[in-house]
């Protein structure tokens, strides 16, 4: 069996979650692995067969996304010429992690595909949304990797066909500890502005990774590393708690690990937004930007001693083995 699988390469948690998956694909046969997008720092350790430039979006450095940056890596006829660039029929299945050039060129050309994401499970009515709809947004995430079929991933079983987060075996193996720091992953803010607001909690350590540093360096109480998956998975085992944005992986992760965690969803991104209502639901406190009334926010926090309990079973195997068999071509 001939398998193509389509990854999301804007920010670190869809190829973190391919990490996983990838290995297990491989024993149902050969695996062509395809990455587009332009934010990721972490990597994964079997070799691409197609690198595309994709459609990302780029971090600001205000909560946000840089819309001008955005606009100006867009490459809409390369995207086009991509797409006409795959050997479709060549597969006996094609996944896809949100990934638009093999989502479109299957959608295009009439060969199912199947979705294995996060994004997927808001096919589904009952995945929790603000009551302020945004209809551009919604549309965009049905339309940005539309496929034929869906497995989902989220917090809770809100649908029959979603599953709860994909954990990685080198988190679930981690010992896990307690040195008292917190760990710090907010690439929609610059360093700057993290160090103005975690600097003022002298009491407090803090470990950020920042997609804006090639060095690691340390500010009074505050420390800055580059992002580094390794690096952050150490902290993150050893950490009081996580702040962190709307993503769904990493809080996902430090919520299996028994770590408290506070969400800064991005500013402008529906999905962040729609993550984090899932995430209040089970306790995890939300706020909205940083600003005037961060630090009390944050002080609230720090203080707080209430864990939140989760359940997210080993299940990816199972997942993976039901895919292929509903799904692949005979």
């Amino acid at each position: 069996m001939k398998i193509l699988f389509g990854i999301q390469g804007t920010g670190n948690g869809h190829i973190s979650r391919a990490r996983e998956i990838v290995p297990l694909l491989q024993q149902y046969g050969e695996v062509d692995l395809l990455v587009s997008g332009t934010e990721a720092e972490v990597s994964l350790s079997q070799p691409l067969k197609y690198r595309f430039h994709g459609v990302s979006f780029v971090f600001g450095t205000n909560g946000g996304v840089d819309n001008w940056a955005t606009w100006k890596i867009m490459n809409l006829r390369q995207f086009q010429r991509d797409l006409r660039s795959l050997p479709l029929k060549q597969y006996d299945l094609i996944i896809n992690d949100f990934e638009p050039v093999s989502a479109w060129a299957c959608k295009l050309r009439g060969v199912p595909s199947v979705s294995l994401s996060h994004q997927c499970s808001f096919v589904s009515p009952n995945t929790p949304r603000p009551e302020k709809k945004d209809p551009f947004a919604q549309w965009l995430l049905k339309n940005y990797s539309p496929t034929t079929y869906h497995v989902g991933f989220h917090f809770e079983r809100y649908d029959t066909f979603i599953n709860t987060p994909v954990i990685r075996s080198e988190i679930r193996q981690m010992e896990t500890s307690d040195l008292g720091h917190y760990t710090v992953y907010l690439p929609a803010y610059d360093d700057k502005t993290l160090l103005k607001y975690l600097g003022a909690q002298k009491d407090v350590k803090w470990q950020v990774f920042s997609k804006r540093q090639k060095q690691a360096y340390q500010s009074g109480n505050v420390e800055i590393f580059p992002v580094n998956n390794e690096a952050f998975n150490k902290s993150l085992a050893s950490c009081t708690g996580l702040l962190t944005g709307g993503g769904f992986e990493g809080p996902a992760e430090a919520l299996f690990l028994k770590k408290k965690v506070m969400m800064i969803p991005m500013k402008g991104q529906y999905e962040q937004q729609c993550n984090a209502l899932s995430a209040s639901k089970l306790g995890v406190p939300v706020v909205s930007e940083i600003n005037d009334k961060f630090t009390g926010h944050l002080n609230s926090w720090v203080n707080d001693s209430k864990k939140i309990v989760v359940d997210f079973p080993d299940e990816t195997a199972a997942i993976v083995d039901n895919l292929v068999k509903q799904y692949a071509r005979a």
